[in-house]
């Protein structure tokens, strides 16, 4: 049972870092999107090994940059520099990782052929393309305020994104 309870702990955190953190949602949209859209292209089995571990590297790197965050906010209650340095050092891997899933992202996709079974998929199919638009908005929604502030917008709560930001 205890086994279980940490996959519980696992998702609590993850969901909190999705309901908190603007960059983590970014992350998570974009992954959805490069793997829907790598059917597009001619990947490898060891393609998408790599692209998983890149969806996984920089996730797992914008949990931790959180987990810094939060204890540096728990400890310091007023500004310090070693906080602001600690932070930095936080955010700088983050911005390695997802460098380097860009460098990834070349590396595999770099298939003009694939670009244009996209570009036709969505030309012959213009519903899609509209779903596509559609989600695309959604997205941006998403990023934007997170599910909280959606969940508060549709309660006709006006908090604007970020205020409040913390919930338990």
């Amino acid at each position: 049972m205890r086994f279980l309870k940490s996959f519980q702990y696992a998702v609590r955190g993850f969901v909190y870092c999705i309901n908190n953190e603007r960059n983590m949602r970014i992350h998570t949209v974009v992954a959805v999107y490069v793997f829907a859209f790598s059917f597009f292209f001619r990947l490898t089995r060891a393609g998408y090994a790599a692209l998983f571990l890149t969806f996984a590297c920089v996730m797992a790197a914008e949990l931790f940059n959180t987990v810094s965050e939060e204890l540096c906010d728990m400890i310091a209650s007023s500004f310090h520099p070693a906080v602001r340095i600690i932070k930095d050092m936080a955010s700088g891997g983050v911005l390695v990782g997802a460098f380097f899933a860009v460098c990834v992202g070349i590396s595999l996709f770099w298939q003009p052929e694939g670009f244009r079974r996209m570009a036709g998929y969505f030309l012959s199919k213009p519903a899609m393309a509209a779903v596509l638009l559609l989600f695309t908005a959604g997205c941006a929604v998403f990023i934007a305020l997170g599910p909280l502030g959606i969940r508060d917008r549709i309660r006709g709560r006006n908090s604007p994104a970020g205020k409040g930001k913390r919930h338990p």
